[in-house]
């Protein structure tokens, strides 16, 4: 097994993503490659010497010059007030990786793919979603993808351009709170409705990627296995409500 070590790198570029998510692009020298869906921890180091590390989903498809980190501001967080406001260009730190290995796709796997998203947990499935684009993969993707409200949806203009360009590509948005002028559902959580009508039946054997809060997590993958889907087809990420 090959033994993970801290690298030092360098933030090359920042670029918003939404009202508080940023992406942080990071030149890592010796990087060995990554699967879409895999993550790294991430170490800062204080001038006191304390050392706090948090772990991040990579953004950027397999083959990249560069890694990609996008990270969503928590407000009590040790890692993401400084990655999502201070962090500039010339800045570095450390990160560890890549880690995991289950919750991954390969452009190679011939079955269609359903994406659920909650909030941040959108992440590692843009990963997937430009991997299958950097490869020109024919598989068709269904995304769904619940947030609060349109201002903290992530990738908002991106998904736009690659659903435009890409036949391919669906994204449905859920949203929770508020709502679109003239959307055509209400505002509440994501549904077995919303699912079925957005998704893949599960005759078609969809592969299935659920990433986000655990509550969210649980209550798609709960929805998925009601509908009929392969419990061994749902693979499931999620994070707790501290950390960041």
């Amino acid at each position: 097994m090959r033994r993970l070590t801290w690298r030092v790198v360098t933030v090359a570029a920042v670029r918003d993503e939404a009202a508080a998510a940023r992406t942080l692009v990071l030149d890592v020298p010796g990087w060995p490659g990554h699967l879409a869906g895999q993550h790294v921890d991430v170490r800062l180091t204080a001038e006191d010497g304390y050392t706090a590390q948090r772990s991040y989903s990579i953004a950027s498809a397999p083959g990249s010059d560069r890694v990609e980190l996008t990270v969503q501001l928590v407000d009590d967080g040790e890692l993401s007030p400084y990655l999502v406001g201070s962090a500039r260009p010339g800045d570095r730190f450390e990160i560890r990786g890549p880690v995991g290995g289950y919750f991954t796709w390969q452009p190679a796997d011939p079955a269609l793919v359903l994406l659920a998203a909650g909030g941040s947990g959108i992440v590692p499935l843009m990963s997937m979603i430009r991997a299958r684009a950097a490869v020109r993969s024919q598989t068709p993707f269904r995304l769904v993808y619940s947030v609060r409200e349109p201002g903290v949806a992530i990738y908002a203009d991106e998904l736009r351009r690659r659903v435009r360009d890409d036949r391919g590509l669906d994204v449905a948005y859920v949203y929770t709170r508020t709502a679109p002028e003239a959307w055509p559902h209400r505002p509440g959580r994501v549904s077995a409705a919303r699912l079925g009508e957005a998704g893949w039946a599960a005759e078609f054997e969809p592969s299935c990627y659920v990433c986000g809060p655990t509550g969210f997590v649980e209550a798609v993958a709960d929805l998925l296995v009601s509908a009929g889907h392969q419990a061994q087809r749902i693979k499931t990420e999620r994070f707790g409500p501290s950390g960041g």
